[in-house]
């Protein structure tokens, strides 16, 4: 028998090993001032491309008159209580109209937060006889959603339909032995990669194969198809998801999310989301906040075309550069490079120290080992200047990188502070 505490102690895990070396700078960075695309980084001003509000609505005027004038009516904590007790209001079932209507389905449910309502939904929907099919580079929230389910789970190739197809046939099997049925689950937008998810040659799929479909769509929601109504409409298909979601999180710059389908589907949703019933009410000043938002995405086409001008300026300037930005066909602007992650840490440093560039840097585990991914995410706020500030100093860091002036820098590091990072 071991004490728990001293295995913690052992393996701190991927991203713990690195705490005392980045914590409060590369990992829990601090930033300061109105999110925006300038904000404050260690008392310096940096361009700022890490929020993921990508329509700019976080500081939009009407949006903080409305966020404001709920809060003063309300309070913060309207109202008290969860939903099926006594948090029920007209605001919280006009929200809920007016999403439906949105991402163009019959009924709405609001969540409270994205990661544990994704979790609630899929162990919501299936049972132990069922099977789940999902993307191996699904969000964590579906991964833990999925980790619930006691029943057969399968995962399928990334965006590889001749994957999932041949899952499909192991899941059918098992679930016509079992009596059960089969849910798949992908996302819209693979938030690190920038893919879309292939939602119509998996709808395609629906007439080999009997399965329900649920849709992650929370980078999707927002920024693509003609209204905003995400990857589905995108694809033209949405109306072949059989559960679609999305957080507040990204193009509604709040907290909060909520899921659509059909009146029978939501109906049993809200009665039986763990997450929901034994938590309390979305607050007054998001639903009403949230309101606005959406009245704003509905009526403000121009705001989602400013954001694409921006996506299309700086992804095409740093492909002009010579960068690889994978294969992405959304707003996710990955930045792919070869290197270590302490590589990377001080190509980071680099940027935000002597560039003034804030981005995330992402690497192994999440990515394959020697590979070091930069994500951006431009708004509808970013300026043709920011933009060009960025490309200039992507090109004098990747020089660096190529040179080897951070491989060499990070091997004097390493010797001088007796640092060991493990590949967990």
């Amino acid at each position: 028998m071991v004490d728990i505490f001293d295995r913690i102690k052992e393996n701190p895990g991927p991203l713990g090993q690195f705490a005392d070396y980045g914590e409060g700078y590369f990992i829990f960075p601090r930033l300061e001032g109105p999110i925006g695309p300038r904000m404050k980084f260690q008392g310096k001003e940096v361009v700022f491309w890490s929020a993921n509000d990508y329509l700019g609505l976080c500081n939009h005027p009407e949006v903080k008159e409305a966020d404001a004038k709920a809060a003063a009516e309300y309070g913060m904590f309207y109202p008290m209580g969860a939903r099926a007790m006594s948090g029920e209001t007209d605001a919280h079932l006009q929200l809920e109209r007016e999403l439906a209507e949105f991402v163009q389905k019959e009924a709405a449910y609001l969540l409270n937060f994205g990661y544990q309502g994704m979790l609630s939904i899929i162990d919501a929907l299936v049972s132990r006889n069922d099977v789940i099919v999902y993307d191996v580079d699904s969000h964590a929230c579906i991964v833990d959603g999925v980790r619930l389910h006691s029943g057969k789970r399968f995962t399928y190739r990334h965006n590889d339909i001749e994957s999932l197809e041949k899952n499909l046939q192991r899941a059918t099997k098992v679930a016509e032995e079992n009596g059960g049925g089969i849910l798949v689950i992908t996302e819209g937008v693979f938030g690190m990669r920038g893919q879309q998810g292939k939602l119509k040659e998996i709808c395609e799929l629906k007439k080999k194969y009997d399965f329900r479909l649920l849709v992650d769509d929370a980078h999707g929601f927002g920024t693509l198809g003609k209204t905003g109504a995400g990857a589905g409409e995108e694809q033209g298909c949405q109306d072949q998801i059989d559960v679609y979601f999305s957080t507040f999180a990204k193009s509604m710059a709040g907290f909060g999310a909520f899921v659509a389908g059909n009146k029978e589907i939501i109906r049993y949703l809200k009665f039986n989301l763990r997450s929901q019933i034994f938590a309390k009410s979305l607050t007054m000043p998001m639903v009403i906040g949230g309101l606005k938002r959406l009245e704003l995405l509905r009526s403000r086409p121009e705001i989602k075309a400013k954001l694409w001008e921006n996506v299309n300026k700086l992804q095409s300037g740093l492909r002009e550069r010579g960068f690889n930005l994978g294969d992405t066909n959304t707003c996710v602007t990955p930045v792919f490079m070869e290197g270590s992650p302490v590589e990377a840490t001080l190509l980071v440093k680099d940027l935000r120290e002597n560039f003034g560039i804030f981005t995330s840097v992402v690497v192994y585990p999440v990515i394959p080992k020697g590979m070091i991914l930069l994500r951006l995410i431009p708004t509808a706020s970013h300026t043709d200047a920011e933009i060009n500030e960025t490309l200039a100093a992507f090109e004098a860091i990747h020089e660096k990188l190529v040179s080897g002036e951070y491989k060499k820098a990070a091997e004097k590091l390493l010797a001088e502070q007796g640092l060991a990072f493990k590949e967990i």
